[in-house]
């Protein structure tokens, strides 16, 4: 695509692209909104720099993408719930998201996207790594993509396959809510979904939620679930975002893993997160 209006820097060869020459706290044209559109399906993984951004702008931009989704064990702003913030204070060891995952996938309709926007951020430390789940479908055997295709996954946001839980420790800074029925969070979804714009298969396996296959025991699913996972998060695979004041990004769950690296111990950082979109996985 020949943009126009916005500039598109790639992050690395996988995945992920900077955007330049918008302000968010303005209306997007028709023209700008097809051309980050683009670069989002295209690139998987967004960031735009350098925004001075409240929560009706953050709305205003994901509203773009899709209807703003629910987070279930988290409170909202108040007068904005479905932005809320993800923030680590200088005297925790532990933080949100420090395992590769696709976000809520034990939601029977998971977010399409997760947007984040910096508002404090440390000295150094706080990236976010990304995955391309194309990639890591498209490279499988065809043996292995053969035995995948139809898989049907079960997601639990109760006892993980990584040994934690939800309404754990590094959520201590924040609002919490509902995680005593963290357990009643289940879902099934193919292990290889399709992304309903690209038409692309994209591995859908975590060992954050993904708990077992249909019709397998734990102890025959185990072992294929590490393997995937193994192999989604590969390096070539993936991308590095470090985040900067006013940095606002957008990554695609329905095609990207991500993970946010806990080495900025006795710093703080907050972030606004908010879902967007809740969609059916097919």
């Amino acid at each position: 695509m020949n943009y126009e209006t916005i500039t598109v820097r790639p992050l690395a060869g996988a995945l992920g692209a900077e955007i330049g020459g918008v302000d968010l706290r303005e209306p997007l044209s028709n023209r700008a909104w097809s051309e980050i559109h683009h670069a989002f399906l295209d690139h998987l993984a967004i960031y735009v720099r350098d925004q001075e951004l409240g929560p009706a702008d953050m709305l205003r931009f994901a509203r773009h993408f899709a209807e703003p989704a629910d987070y279930p064990f988290v409170e909202g702003m108040p007068g904005f719930p479905q932005i809320f913030e993800l923030r680590k204070e200088p005297d925790q060891k532990e933080n949100v998201g420090g395992a590769w995952h696709s976000d809520t996938t034990y939601l029977e309709r998971p977010p399409i996207g997760t947007m984040l926007y910096a508002r404090e951020v440390p000295a150094f430390g706080g990236d976010t790594m990304v995955a391309n789940q194309y990639l890591a479908y498209e490279t499988l055997s065809a043996g292995m993509q053969a035995m995948l295709d139809g898989l049907v996954g079960i997601y639990s946001a109760g006892m993980r396959r990584d040994g934690g839980r939800s309404g754990r420790a590094e959520n201590k800074h924040m609002k919490m809510r509902d995680t005593d029925n963290a357990e009643s969070y289940v879902a099934e979804h193919p292990v290889v979904r399709t992304h309903p714009e690209t038409g692309k298969k994209a591995l859908y396996v975590n060992t954050r939620h993904t708990v077992r296959f249909k019709d397998m025991t734990d102890e025959e699913s185990r072992p294929l679930i590490d393997f995937l996972q193994a192999h989604c998060t590969r390096p070539e695979f993936t991308a590095r975002l470090r985040w900067q004041k006013g940095t606002i990004g957008i990554w695609d769950n329905r095609c990207c893993q991500h993970f946010a690296i806990n080495d900025y111990h006795g710093q703080r950082r907050v972030l606004w997160r908010l879902p967007v979109g809740a969609e059916l996985p097919v």
